[in-house]
């Protein structure tokens, strides 16, 4: 995201991320006020909801009209729409973590259950544990058909639980097996491997 649409973001929900604010959002929902309407619907003085209407202006959720002495504040229902069109979409909520090192995570997990070469345990976290079964599926080649005494005898240099791991990586789709032979496959959608 872009960002100058994420500080508009930022803005925008913290405008909402206050009880009185919501509260007079929903009033304007449903028709025009005045600041002493809403002071007396809300049971607020009159200077707290000036505060309140300006906060919501800033950011293009309120809009006003003066009529005669009074001025009468309503909701902005394009600015709702257009927010969440256009920024509140599931590609640009993805985006919000550009400058996080995703991986970060995964290498911790592989620091704390990796010793050199070896897996010191295998995790007991169904996330943590597909991290440590990602990292051993890349130690065999993609194509490569393997029997399973080379697979047991190359799981058995990383645990000695090799029997277990096999079946994990099989599991959980990192691996095929067909006719005792075993084959690397890529991970499905969703399980993130790490190199």
């Amino acid at each position: 995201m872009k960002t100058e649409q994420f500080q508009i973001l930022l803005r925008f929900l913290k405008a909402l991320a206050d009880e009185s604010r919501l509260k007079i959002l929903s009033i304007l929902a449903n028709q025009e006020c005045s600041v002493e309407e809403l002071a007396v619907l809300l049971q607020l003085k009159e200077p707290t909801v000036s505060h309140h209407l300006a906060r919501l202006k800033e950011v293009h959720l309120v809009t006003m009209r003066p009529e005669g002495n009074t001025r009468l504040y309503q909701l902005d229902s394009g600015t709702l729409q257009s927010v969440s069109q256009d920024i509140l979409t599931p590609d640009n909520i993805a985006s919000w973590v550009e400058d996080v090192d995703i991986e970060a995570w995964e290498s911790k997990i592989l620091q704390t259950y990796i010793e050199g070469e070896r897996l010191k345990e295998i995790p007991t976290s169904r996330k943590k544990r597909l991290v440590i079964l990602n990292w051993l599926a890349n130690k065999f080649e993609v194509g490569v058909r393997y029997p399973e005494r080379m697979i047991d005898n190359i799981l058995k240099r990383y645990h000695h639980d090799f029997v277990n791991l096999k079946r994990e990586l099989i599991d959980n789709q990192l691996m095929r097996r067909e006719n005792e032979l075993y084959w690397r496959s890529t991970p499905e959608k969703g399980v993130s491997g790490s190199g």
